[in-house]
């Protein structure tokens, strides 16, 4: 009797016991999801730098020597040598979002707005999660008059992350514009 009880209960419980696992999360999905229940800005800084660590990863070692190179450049002061250095990483990898994102603030620095306009549109349809590069460009089209393109841009900044900097302001005023006030 015990005989046949154990192959019930292994017969029952086998389909569970062989199915694969469940794939453990995404560390960047866990990332995000943190961060959507961050409380505020300070609490949600870790946990930005994390995914923006994250993005950085380029899973190539020539990529990974060239942003490091610009890095360099820019810590000494050589925003010359870190934008063609920029313009490397984008031309081997023109699929890496970062690439394009760190090209976008030095040909913005440079004051070269409209290319750092298209390496940050760039950037977002690339990676539509990097905040950062949502916000930044939601900054340029405000500063060409395009409310309702910045509006969206902040939204969807906001969206990825709900501490981020002074976008929450920035999506009230532009509202109030684009939208009109409520009665």
């Amino acid at each position: 009797m015990r005989f046949v009880l154990f192959f019930a209960a292994f017969f029952a419980l086998a389909p569970a016991a062989f199915a694969a696992p469940a794939p453990p999360p995404k560390p960047l999905d866990a990332l995000f999801a943190a961060l959507a229940q961050a409380q505020s800005p300070e609490q949600a800084k870790p946990i930005e730098d994390q995914i923006l660590t994250l993005f950085l990863q380029s899973r190539s070692p020539s990529v990974d020597l060239l942003m490091t190179r610009a890095a360099a450049a820019l810590t000494v002061g050589d925003k010359g040598l870190a934008g063609q250095l920029f313009v490397a990483v984008t031309a081997v990898a023109p699929g890496y979002a970062e690439g394009w994102h760190q090209r976008a603030r030095i040909e913005a620095a440079a004051g070269n707005d409209e290319a750092a306009m298209f390496s940050l549109e760039k950037t977002v349809m690339l990676n539509p999660r990097e905040f950062e590069a949502c916000a930044e460009l939601g900054a340029k089209l405000e500063d060409y008059g395009d409310k309702k393109g910045a509006l969206a841009m902040y939204r969807k900044a906001l969206a990825l992350d709900p501490t981020y900097d002074d976008v929450a302001r920035r999506v009230r005023a532009l509202t109030r514009d684009v939208e009109g006030q409520g009665i």
